[in-house]
């Protein structure tokens, strides 16, 4: 993900009215909205939910609450409609069952905006039981992972099958344009149990999303999802959103957050939060075979081995750029990827296989796809449409040549 240095800030709070008894005087009030769900009221969600059909995700949802009489079914009913949702998402993007609308099958937003009007509703919840905020928040992250696909990865045995995991994003900037779309969260709806051939036999494809969320990577979403699943696999990829018109390998990896808001319009500029900070390393890299990823032809976009970095030399104040990738004992200010959360994935990511012991044996990195674009014609937000045909034909040709460079990896 490239930063842009503007943002607007909007904050909004809707409560739930009309589903139950008034909470007892016993239970926490509810918490407030997010910024993400406050960008839920602008005309142009409503349109791509309205348009594929998830504006119905939110009154079901709404139902499945009110008949939750007890913390056990309000479990219950957010694990089963987050997997539903997530499978109704993969589900239309590959073409399964009615598409519920005239927007393209190809689109990662429906997903992305009916996962937030639950997560309001369930926020401002007033349940007849008394509901603390510890458990809440528990099932607004049952809610989250659920929905993401990460409670779903699963491989089939077979002989000679190989596992792939791949994991994309949540749209981003949205407050610079709030119709657009993440590639890499589509490609990870397109390619989410499919199988691939190589030349080494099939392989199968799991993928999950993430939160583009300072506080919930510093909360070890990453971890939470990937510790169980990277021992199991033979091949993975973290994916985001990168630079214009082109693919990029990034090499490696940099433990730093250069301070760029997320989607809540939160910034941090600070060394990358992990687990045993005093065995953190500055420096991370991939393990894609990213010289045959380059020359495999993929696609339409060119792909790079991406190299460069950021850093403050040893002995230095000053951040310096090394197109070469990073000096001896030098401290991290950008990596490959940048500061952002693209960055920080492929960084938790690949410490957490090197952490695991599997450095030598398991390929792992990041890939940057290109930046998805509007038409010119449909370039102002102000003006311009939820979709056009130039912006579907990207995303379908970004998805497609991801396909390829995962299967030329293995």
């Amino acid at each position: 993900m490239r930063a842009l240095r503007v943002r607007l800030t909007a904050l909004g709070v809707v409560l739930l009215a009309g589903l139950a008894a008034p909470v007892p005087a016993s239970a926490a009030a509810p918490t407030t909205g997010t910024v993400e769900e406050a960008r839920l009221d602008r005309a142009a969600p409503q349109e791509i939910l309205r348009r594929s059909g998830f504006d119905a995700v939110r009154p079901r949802f709404v139902r499945g609450l009110a008949d939750a009489r007890t913390y056990r079914r309000a479990e219950e009913t957010v694990a089963r409609e987050g997997a539903r949702l997530w499978r109704r998402a993969v589900d239309r993007v590959q073409g399964r069952g009615p598409a519920g609308g005239d927007l393209s099958r190809d689109d990662d937003r429906p997903l992305y905006w009916a996962r937030l009007s639950m997560t309001r509703e369930l926020r401002s919840w007033e349940p007849e039981f008394s509901l603390s905020e510890a458990r809440r928040s528990a099932l607004l992250d049952r809610l989250d992972r659920t929905s993401r696909g990460q409670d779903d990865i699963g491989y089939p045995h077979g002989k000679g099958l190989k596992r792939v995991l791949v994991t994309g994003f949540d749209p981003f900037q949205l407050d610079i344009d709030v119709r657009r779309s993440n590639p890499s969260g589509a490609a990870a709806l397109a390619l989410d149990g499919t199988v691939v051939k190589t030349a080494d036999g099939p392989a199968r494809i799991e993928a999950v999303t993430f939160p583009v969320l300072w506080q919930d990577f510093g909360d070890g979403t990453v971890e939470r999802a990937l510790t169980g699943v990277l021992p199991r696999v033979d091949l993975f990829t973290t994916v985001s959103q990168g630079r214009v018109g082109r693919f990029d390998i990034e090499r490696t990896n940099g433990a730093w957050r250069g301070g760029y808001p997320d989607n809540d319009n939160v910034s941090r500029t600070e060394t990358v939060p992990v687990t045993d900070p005093a065995t953190r390393p500055q420096w991370t890299s991939t393990t894609l075979p990213y010289a045959r990823i380059v020359a495999a032809d993929t696609g339409p976009f060119p792909v790079y081995d991406h190299t460069s970095v950021t850093e403050i030399p040893a002995g230095g104040t000053d951040p310096v750029v090394r197109p070469d990738g990073p000096t001896p004992g030098s401290t991290a200010r950008a990596g490959g990827g940048g500061d952002y959360l693209s960055n920080e994935i492929a960084y938790r990511a690949t410490l957490l296989r090197d952490r695991l012991g599997l450095h030598d044996s398991l390929p792992g990195g990041h890939v940057h796809t290109p930046v998805l674009q509007f038409a010119d014609t449909n370039a102002d937000p102000a003006t311009g449409t939820v979709t056009d045909p130039e912006f579907v034909r990207n995303r379908v040709a970004i998805v497609a040549q991801l396909r390829a460079v995962v299967t030329a990896a293995l």
